[in-house]
């Protein structure tokens, strides 16, 4: 059996002086994943990052067809209970339409959200079946993001990834051909990914 104090004296010991304060903010932080249509299957970074280190799935009520509106009111009522500024959102393809329209509707300002493979939804390549998160929402957001897109997604184009940024007023990191940035794109548990997180953290 581990004692706290035996714990204490690791941390303490074992780690340098940089990684327990970035430890010590993560840890002050409070992260929700948010996948896109369809939801995020069990090799998807975003179920990696939820395993690995503790981070909520906001989960919604229907993933096949959503509705705008009880997307963004099902991710209003999660994260209500929490000081707004310690709030990180982790959001993937749809999900990142959805923050924008969150923040539309709802004015919160949050610490900060990655925003990964943002789908276009305005493109003929983006799936039928969803309601109202057209047209793309485009508010400048104010707090920190990041969008990470890829150079040959099938749901967004290099340059319809750089103008969501432009008008979120987000950084613009482009990882190369990684797809949709998901499960297929042979990602692991994405450290890159997590090394970008931190940008948002520190």
């Amino acid at each position: 059996m581990v004692r706290k104090n035996d714990f204490a004296k690791f941390f303490s010991a074992r780690l340098s002086s940089s990684l327990k304060y970035r430890l010590l903010r993560m840890l002050s932080n409070f992260y929700f994943i948010l996948p896109g249509l369809y939801n995020s299957g069990p090799m998807h970074w975003q179920t990696r990052w939820e395993r690995l280190y503790g981070f909520t799935r906001i989960h919604q009520q229907d993933w096949d067809t959503p509705v705008m509106d009880d997307w963004i009111h099902t991710i209003n009522e999660v994260i209500a209970p929490f000081p707004p500024e310690k709030v990180i959102l982790i959001a993937h393809s749809l999900g990142c339409c959805a923050i924008a329209h969150w923040y539309l509707r709802y004015r919160r300002v949050i610490k900060g959200a990655l925003l990964v493979a943002p789908s276009d939804v305005e493109a003929s390549s983006f799936p039928p079946g969803t309601t109202g998160f057209t047209p793309m929402p485009l508010p400048r957001l104010p707090f920190t993001s990041i969008v990470v897109a890829s150079s040959d997604d099938e749901y967004v184009s290099p340059a319809r990834a750089a103008w969501f940024a432009d008008n979120w007023g987000s950084s613009l990191v482009d990882i190369g051909n990684k797809g949709h940035i998901n499960s297929d794109s042979g990602l692991g548990d994405w450290p890159q990914g997590y090394q970008l997180l931190q940008n948002i953290t520190s």
